[in-house]
């Protein structure tokens, strides 16, 4: 931002009432008077004035006019610290700005310097998207392309958007790990959204045909010879099986019969595989899985948008009725809405996947539940969000409308969706499909410079392996779990419950976050080192497959 310059200038303007009074003519009656000698004396003069009333006016009005200036000017270097010259351009200890300037300089390099910290973008400590595959996988592609007409795997991925990109990617790994042709995946109807998009209308299916040439065929439906062939169903796969679990269980069957069906793929398949499964998924999730052409192209000219204002934050809210009724916890707007809630539990049991034997405080006070708007605006004020910050917010409209977003609205007030960036007509195609809306939110949130999720979440997972592979872009993690203690202490002054904040979140700000340390958690989300590495582990890999 520009500095003020070194040199000022300090006016003093009169107001009008007392410059209007003194026309033209009465200045000409002021110069047109008669010379008197400089030896009268005052009493005379004033005496002589008392005869001429024109002439008392204009002496009363000049009088007045001058107290007043002085008293305005007294005023105003009361209240704006001016130099006693008007003129002056340096302080009273010889600097060359006056000391407001310099406090109003220092007050401006500080929200400088907390906005430049809160875009500043994490270390990522040289680590490079790295997916090179072994020389028995390079050499097990050259088979299954040999033997891709026999065996076919077919899918059908059921939950909202970002959970069907988490089995969609599981899919081509299962079906590489079979060495089967992947039939286009079949999106199940959401039971919650129904939105009935297709494969085609969410992702680019030609890209992933081509992406995956060499790792796993994908066909756009099953050939003749094995369209009357009854496929093997499974409908109950185990939590998180193994490679070995699955030829055993599957591989027999499947050449048998030429075609398996498999559902409910959701953490079907381990997280804890060989690293060239691992570095497929990776591939799978950021290469090959890419959305549709009208997608891409909407979310790239709002995410444009939003940087043709300069840098901006994505916040993915996680506050619809949905949410609030699946994680188990209240919004806690009012009686209303919580009784909203209850009864919705009541009559669909089954969306509940969080612990019943837990309450609502129980869960928040452990981390379970998503940070409504207040304590969102708290958590960024804390991290020194600057207020201008423009903000993207994704997802549906919150339980209780848009109202409830006005906490964070109060204090951020430049605050986006896809609905009120869009131009008219834009967002229409898109309409009704939950599926293509959430495509969009995800790229918009993708490009922005810093994101951060109200909850946990597929979306929330998906983008932050996203940003770890994209260079380790700025994603803030909540630390629900340890900050919310001190949101709900009262008695807290601000200050200190700001550097709490900022010392909770020295490390959930994006840095590369190693998978090894992490056992059981997605390397979708966590890439580092699998499909990750930096010059060092790049050179300890040359010299092991040189061994080798």
């Amino acid at each position: 931002m520009e500095r003020s310059k070194a040199k000022q200038l300090s006016f003093i303007t009169v107001p009008s009432q007392i410059i209007h009074p003194l026309t033209s003519s009465s200045f000409q009656g002021l110069l047109l008077l008669p010379k008197k000698s400089s030896r009268q004396q005052p009493l005379c003069w004033l005496l002589s004035a008392a005869r001429n009333p024109r002439t008392s006016i204009l002496a009363f009005l000049f009088i007045f006019s001058l107290f007043g200036l002085i008293a305005i000017g007294l005023r105003l270097d009361h209240l704006l610290h001016f130099s006693p010259l008007p003129c002056a351009t340096s302080g009273q200890d010889g600097s060359s700005k006056p000391s407001y300037l310099e406090k109003a300089e220092a007050v401006k390099i500080t929200i400088e310097q907390q906005g430049e910290e809160f875009w500043k973008q994490p270390e990522g400590m040289g680590y490079q998207p790295c997916l090179h595959f072994s020389r028995e996988y390079r050499r097990a592609s050259e088979d299954i392309r040999r033997d891709h007409r026999r065996k076919y795997l077919m899918v059908v991925v059921s939950g909202g958007m970002n959970q069907q990109r988490n089995q969609i990617v599981d899919a081509v790994v299962i079906a590489r790990i079979l060495g089967a042709s992947l039939v286009v995946p079949i999106l199940q109807v959401n039971v919650i959204w129904g939105d009935e998009s297709e494969f085609s209308d969410i992702f680019d299916l030609d890209h992933l045909k081509k992406a995956l040439a060499d790792d796993v065929r994908v066909v756009s439906s099953l050939p003749s010879t094995h369209l009357m062939t009854r496929p093997v169903e499974e409908k109950r796969t185990p939590l998180h099986v193994s490679p070995q679990w699955i030829r055993s269980r599957y591989l027999r069957r499947l050449n048998r019969e030429g075609v398996l069906l498999l559902r409910g793929l959701d953490s079907r398949l381990s997280k804890d595989l060989p690293p060239d499964l691992q570095k497929l998924r990776c591939k799978v999730a950021f290469q090959a899985l890419r959305f549709a052409t009208p997608i891409v192209e909407l979310g790239n000219r709002l995410a444009e948008r939003m940087r043709s204002k300069g840098p901006y934050l994505a916040l993915h809210l996680r506050m619809e009725k949905d949410v609030w009724v699946r994680t188990g916890c209240l919004p806690g707007l009012s009686y209303e809405y919580d009784d909203i809630i209850h009864e919705e539990r009541k009559l669909r049991p089954e969306l509940l996947t969080a612990r019943s034997n837990m309450t609502n405080e129980e869960r928040k006070l452990t981390g379970l539940c998503p940070l409504n708007a207040l304590e969102v605006t708290r958590l960024l004020k804390a991290l020194d969000a600057p207020r201008n910050t423009m903000i993207y917010w994704a997802g549906g409209e919150p339980l209780g409308g848009m109202a409830v977003l006005e906490p964070l609205k109060k204090e951020f007030p430049f605050l986006y969706n896809k609905e009120n960036l869009s131009l008219p007509g834009e967002l229409e195609p898109f309409i009704q499909k939950a599926s293509l809306l959430a495509a969009i939110d995800y790229i918009v949130c993708e490009k922005s410079n810093v994101f951060m999720p109200s909850h946990g979440g597929n979306m929330g997972h998906m983008i932050q392996g996203h940003r770890a592979f994209a260079g380790h872009k700025k994603f803030i993690t909540p630390n629900k779990r340890h900050m919310l203690p001190f949101f709900l202490n009262k008695s807290l002054p601000e200050t200190e419950f700001n550097r709490i904040v900022k010392e909770l979140h020295q490390g959930s700000l994006g840095q590369p976050e190693f998978r090894t340390d992490k056992i059981g958690k997605d390397v979708t989300a966590y890439p580092v080192p699998e499909c990750m590495c930096n010059s060092t582990s790049t050179r300890i890999k040359t010299v092991k497959s040189f061994k080798g």
